[in-house]
């Protein structure tokens, strides 16, 4: 048998990130706030609470990246890393709920025929910028690790579409301002209510698969099985699992079935390795067994579906 909890891997630290990224958009959510109630702007009100939710947003985010450092112990032998998973599905159904409300409001004002007054043009246009500013600069401090744990990618991408929104407002604020388009403001609402929806959808969907213990997206379990099925000696991979500890952890166990029972450590460590080079899964644990003797709880791969085993040598 063998375990592999990859400690060479642990995530870096953004506190500092986290921190400054919270402190700015604090400050630019009372900005809009202000500014929004002070020029009936709801495209401005809107967006102030749509950069509210993500200042709850870094706030889970950054809890889930705190929890991930926290040691396992007896009664938590996986440790915290799940909390990660948790603060992406809570700021996925925040979103979901704020933009819901923003989008009723939205089309209530455009049923009722309310518009607010073109002196907001300006106004509109200033704070956004400020928006762009501070979104982007948000955006930054979270790049570097964008590309290892999903959290994190969350956060950037996050913030990212957050000043393309910012430059939205901008834009609708200049045409009220030199057409004299008053309706444009609820409709800017209504756009970016549709445009945060959607994309905050496939998070909440990729979260709540990865709470019920789902194979995370980026993994084909079907090409797992050929990989561990290719190896020397096994004739079968019986009761393989795959799931999510975290965003950016991935746990595998697997019974390989050996008549001849020719694995040692050197065999096990390949297989460690194979798995975590080719599908970034970090921790695995396998079990070599010459018969099966446990009923499997997933059924048995397609045999009709092509497989990639040629391509998995150890």
């Amino acid at each position: 048998m063998n375990h592999d909890h990859d400690h060479d891997h642990a995530p870096a630290n953004f506190n500092r990130a986290f921190a400054i990224g919270i402190a700015l958009n604090l400050a630019f959510v009372g900005i809009e706030a202000f500014y929004g109630w002070r020029v009936n702007s709801l495209a401005l009100l809107a967006d102030a609470g749509h950069n509210l939710s993500d200042v709850a947003g870094l706030v889970l985010a950054w809890g889930g990246a705190l929890a991930i450092r926290l040691v396992p112990d007896a009664r938590h032998t996986y440790g915290w890393k799940r909390a990660t998973i948790l603060a992406a599905f809570a700021n996925a159904l925040l979103l979901l709920v704020a933009m819901g409300g923003l989008a009723w409001e939205a089309i209530g004002r455009l049923w009722s025929n309310e518009v607010s007054l073109q002196e907001q043009g300006v106004t509109i246009m200033l704070v956004a910028g400020v928006g762009i500013v501070i979104n982007t600069a948000t955006a930054l401090l979270f790049m570097r690790g964008r590309e290892h744990d999903l959290n994190i990618r969350g956060a950037f991408l996050h913030m990212a579409a957050d000043a393309l929104v910012s430059a939205g407002v901008v834009v609708a604020g200049a045409l009220t301002l030199w057409q004299g388009w008053t309706w444009l403001d609820p409709v800017v609402s209504l756009a970016i209510a549709v445009v945060i929806l959607w994309g905050t959808w496939d998070l909440f969907k990729q979260s709540l698969h990865m709470l019920f213990d789902g194979v995370p997206a980026h993994i084909d379990p079907q090409a797992v099985h050929d990989c561990l099925a290719a190896l020397p000696g096994v004739t079968q991979v019986h009761d393989l699992h795959i799931w999510a500890m975290g965003t950016a952890h991935v746990a595998l166990t697997a019974h390989l079935v050996m008549p001849r029972d020719q694995a040692d450590d050197a065999f096990l460590n390949a297989a460690t390795k194979l798995m975590h080079d080719r599908f970034e899964i970090t921790h695995v644990t396998l079990q070599v067994v010459k018969v099966p003797f446990t009923p499997s709880c997933v059924p048995a791969p397609d045999k009709d579906k092509p497989t990639q085993a040629k391509s998995c040598p150890v």
